[in-house]
């Protein structure tokens, strides 16, 4: 089964800055050739996640608001206190949502809700560059 793989660079600002990817992975998908399959969204790193979403702007607040009910910026953090960097809050939320995210395809096409969006959200204390790794494999 044929596997193809690529990237793309994304700046972020962190402190829960979301992104839509959907497009992006849709071209992608598109430029592969391969009409039915899997693709794999992943980014590299310990501070930021990948997961699927309706992209409007009241729920994308909901979310960073349920966010910092779960893991609080502002509390304590064994690894802010070991490595002095302020962004263990990060790395917890990151590990609940998932660096990865693998969506279905058929007819050239993601299998998405009608309302369902591929976002990447960077937790971490800091901009960032980012590298989202899009793999397809299928026929």
């Amino acid at each position: 089964m044929p596997v193809q793989s690529f990237s793309f660079q994304l700046k972020t600002q962190g402190f829960s800055d979301v992104h839509d990817l959907t497009s992006r992975v849709q071209g992608l998908l598109k430029s592969s050739g391969l009409t039915h399959g899997i693709v794999t969204v992943f980014v590299p790193g310990s501070t930021a996640g990948i997961t699927t979403i309706e992209f409007e702007s009241g729920v994308i607040e909901d979310l960073k608001r349920a966010i910092e009910r779960i893991a609080p910026q502002h509390i304590h953090y064994d690894h802010n206190a070991r490595w002095g960097d302020g962004n263990g809050f990060s790395h917890v939320r990151a590990a609940l949502l998932g660096p990865s995210l693998t969506i279905p395809f058929t007819q050239g096409k993601l299998q998405l809700g009608t309302w369902q969006q591929i976002i990447l959200i960077d937790f971490d204390n800091r901009p960032r560059h980012r590298e989202i790794l899009v793999q397809v494999v299928g026929e």
